[in-house]
């Protein structure tokens, strides 16, 4: 009894801190829910039909959640990500963002596609990303959410600022509790958005290090994975194998968005060394836990690090632009 007491203890010190820290960040924000009301009232509807056309043809549509991650973290929530250009020196270009799955861009783009035969001109890149991400959760089974809007498009897209604003799969966690304090965001906020990693795919590159050489040492393992996972990632990804085939990040529940991540977490399965790192570390075990006993404190404390994240170097206002097409500046 006492244990599932501390732990409801812990859920609701939880929703009181993520509610503060929600309304103390609302007072600054410029966005709200329904800023389309008048100009394009059916924009999420839109919007949702898109996203889940697309999962019709491939669930790889999760990875819009990926996508969104991506450019919010990079220089704000400003759809930068989406640019391409002949150059080849767009965000996208870089190095870090060459995963990114090209249905997630897709889904984006037929998205806007839609939103501009109803409302040209009006719906930002940035907006209906946000709003894709948020259906590609709950069309996998995730939480519904609200999506604040008015952001506008960006103006510039490099891929030389990409890699130094990302974190990485072998940063320990003290760099990433610093990478995300940085962008404004909570340790607990950070292992709830850890939590996408329920769904979607990588690929072996990122975990060589850990199944073959770890810390440099030929034939080493990573001591904190379970050994039955790291012989079933050496058969995925054996020494010689191409570094971009695709592997699932959740190996159980891989297309629906549950809290599978943080029981793998517990069982030794984290696919990253940062993930794992989520329980090694004292800090963050005990959020790992709570979300791994209890979903609907992982889907509310994801649901408020969403809103938090697509809050982060918004440009609203006369900052910025509306794209007519998302690949390309007007």
């Amino acid at each position: 009894m006492e244990k599932w007491e501390m732990k409801g203890l812990r859920w609701l010190l939880l929703l009181v801190v993520v509610m503060v820290s929600m309304e103390t960040e609302r007072a600054d924000a410029q966005l709200w829910t329904n800023f389309y009301k008048s100009s394009c009232p059916n924009v999420e509807a839109i919007v949702k039909k898109a996203v889940q056309d697309k999962f019709k043809v491939t669930l790889a549509t999760t990875a819009t959640l990926r996508l969104f991650f991506h450019d919010c973290i990079i220089q704000g929530c400003d759809a930068s990500v989406m640019i391409a250009n002949a150059k080849g020196d767009a965000e996208k270009d870089a190095p870090d963002n060459l995963s990114l799955a090209g249905d997630a861009f897709d889904t984006v783009i037929r998205a806007k596609k839609a939103v501009e035969a109803q409302c040209p001109g009006v719906v930002s890149c940035a907006d209906i990303l946000a709003i894709a991400a948020r259906d590609a959760c709950r069309t996998t089974g995730g939480p519904n959410f609200p999506v604040e809007l008015s952001r506008r498009d960006g103006l510039t897209s490099k891929a030389s600022i990409v890699h130094s604003n990302l974190p990485h799969p072998d940063n320990d966690i003290n760099s990433i509790i610093k990478f995300y304090q940085g962008r404004h965001l909570t340790v607990n906020e950070m292992v709830a958005l850890s939590g996408a990693h329920t769904v979607g795919f990588s690929h072996c590159a990122p975990v060589f290090s850990r199944i073959y050489d770890y810390k440099n040492k030929s034939g080493a393992v990573d001591p904190s994975m379970n050994p039955a996972f790291v012989r079933d990632l050496q058969r995925v990804c054996p020494r010689n194998v191409d570094p971009a085939i695709a592997i699932n990040m959740d190996t159980f529940t891989p297309n629906n968005f549950d809290n599978q991540y943080y029981k793998s977490l517990i069982a030794g399965r984290g696919l990253f060394a940062s993930d794992q790192d989520l329980y090694s570390s004292t800090l963050t075990r005990p959020m790992v836990e709570l979300f791994a006993a209890n979903q609907t404190a992982f889907f509310h404390a994801f649901s408020v690090a969403m809103v938090r994240l697509g809050r982060i170097g918004v440009k609203t206002g006369t900052e910025g632009e509306i794209k007519r097409d998302c690949t390309t500046f007007n």
